[in-house]
């Protein structure tokens, strides 16, 4: 058996929230490099979206663009209801979009709460629900979530995000073993400290980079790549004997040594 043929995605159709920058189209490029097909769902930066599908295209695959608010309930049947129109079946779900708002615990609102969880979470478990059926029905799909080392780390300044990421991962262990039996694999990736438009402004700072560098065993910051890689595995037939785990892609940082 010559294992990069497990990688091949052609056939393949996989949808990836938040996919037109940073973690998102690293993941979008790297299932479009081995053939698959690419939903992409983005809230705003339209030029960056076509920016994106327009590499991806390059590829040979076909690239569509969904821009909806994923904190909005109403997201996913926007999503349903476009994929119905274009006759797209999804086989991959990569829930990758997720919101942070950096402010101490006692100041948080109610709509920064909201905003946070019904993205982070409320929008993968309503998403899922939707694509599951139909990769039942093949006896074959893949469900990929993006979570955060702040599952084990959490940050004091973005306390209902690291536990929106917690919630995620609590629901990849129990849907795993109920999807199982039908050809359906569902883990978890979650990325350290990543070199990324979202963290760009802070690690400007030199000071604060040296801090953060040296909560890493490996002692530098990562590359969307480099989720994009574990990514790919979890997605295709090369990683079908993994399922309900929550892999770490962050230099050993969870490990607060």
């Amino acid at each position: 058996m010559e294992i990069k043929k497990l990688f091949n995605l052609k056939g393949k159709t996989a949808l990836v929230t938040g996919g037109s920058q940073g973690i998102g189209k690293a993941i979008s490029l790297v299932l479009a490099e081995n053939g698959a097909d690419i939903v992409i769902i983005y809230r705003n930066g339209t030029d960056l979206a076509l920016q994106t599908a327009n590499e991806i295209t390059e590829l040979g695959v076909k690239c569509e663009l969904v821009q909806c608010d994923l904190s909005e309930f109403k997201s996913t049947k926007t999503i349903k209801e476009y994929l119905l129109k274009k006759k797209i079946d999804i086989d991959i779900l990569v829930l990758n979009a997720s919101v942070q708002v950096r402010k101490s615990w006692n100041e948080v609102t109610l709509e920064e709460y909201e905003l946070q969880m019904n993205t982070n979470f409320r929008s993968s478990l309503f998403l899922i629900q939707e694509f599951y059926s139909a990769m039942q029905e093949k006896k074959w799909g893949r469900i990929v979530t993006v979570g955060s080392v702040q599952q084990v780390r959490p940050h004091q300044q973005m306390i209902v995000y690291a536990a929106s990421k917690v919630a995620q991962v609590s629901m990849v262990k129990s849907l795993a073993p109920q999807f199982g039996k039908n050809g359906v694999t569902i883990n978890n990736i979650a990325p350290g400290a990543i070199c990324t438009g979202r963290n760009e402004d802070v690690l400007k700072d030199e000071a604060y980079k040296k801090s953060v560098e040296a909560k890493i065993p490996l002692g530098f910051i990562g590359e969307p790549s480099d989720c994009a890689a574990t990514a790919l595995l979890l997605c295709s037939d090369a990683g079908r004997y993994i399922t309900g785990q929550d892999i770490f892609v962050d230099g050993g940082m969870g490990l607060n040594f």
